[in-house]
């Protein structure tokens, strides 16, 4: 089972990068418009830059609306969007890992083992194939065909998960069976009978996640929520 990671597992809180455009006089989105266009955001997914110089990358096209300082702040506001995982998703992938190796396949930053292990995720997969490791990113077929053999099955043997169409239409023109990831019923239909008992664990009293800082500090950012309430306060920054 290949996995995509942003908007699946983890989410990010953008409610302070909006409060502060909003400070600006900035549209809500106008920091994500230029941090996610391909020439500034590709270099950072594929580890050609630091989050620190994305950081400068965004400000730079921000500061003739909002000037250096503000601009930048909202450069850093990005980067260090606090997120969350998703307990509901975490506890079906261990469930799927009991069956089938499990990889995390994502377009991300030179931080992720970072951020993984802040959030507890360190062990959550049997592989990692990172975009910024592998200097690859999604929805190059590369990349899928690292993650196949990580798992050790061929492209026709894997089941892929990402929020991205583009992502799973170039998982599926390799021959693996796509889904897109819209909730965690989907990944649970996907799973089928290996998901039913992670279902009545995930709904048990005290099932929770807790948001961390993205500054990668390791402090809690907010306490803990519960997995389908906390996930609607959090908006999707996947790639």
């Amino acid at each position: 089972m290949l996995c995509d990671l942003d908007n699946v597992v983890r989410f990010y809180d953008t409610a302070p990068l909006a409060a502060l455009e909003r400070a600006a006089g900035l549209p809500e989105g106008a920091t994500t418009d230029i941090a996610y266009a391909p020439e500034v955001d590709l270099p950072l997914l594929l580890g050609r830059i630091t989050p620190d110089a994305w950081v400068a990358a965004i400000a730079a096209g921000l500061a003739e609306r909002v000037g250096a300082d503000r601009a930048h702040a909202l450069g850093r506001a990005l980067a260090d969007a606090p997120f969350r995982a998703d307990e509901e998703v975490v506890a079906l992938l261990r469930r799927a890992r009991t069956h089938v190796p499990l990889v995390i396949v994502t377009n991300a930053t030179l931080r992720l083992d970072a951020d993984l292990a802040l959030l507890g995720l360190s062990d959550l997969a049997d592989a990692v194939v990172s975009s910024a490791v592998e200097r690859v990113a999604k929805p190059d077929p590369a990349i899928y065909r690292i993650a196949a053999a990580r798992a050790g099955v061929p492209p026709s043997r894997c089941l892929f998960v990402d929020d991205r169409q583009e992502n799973v239409d170039a998982a599926t023109a390799l021959g693996m069976t796509g889904v897109l990831y819209r909730e965690p019923d989907d990944l649970r239909r996907a799973l089928g009978p290996c998901a039913r008992e992670e279902r009545r664990a995930a709904t048990a009293p005290g099932a929770t996640g807790a948001t961390v800082a993205g500054g990668g500090d390791g402090t809690v950012a907010g306490a803990p929520d519960g997995a389908a309430g906390g996930a609607a306060r959090f908006a999707g920054r996947g790639r």
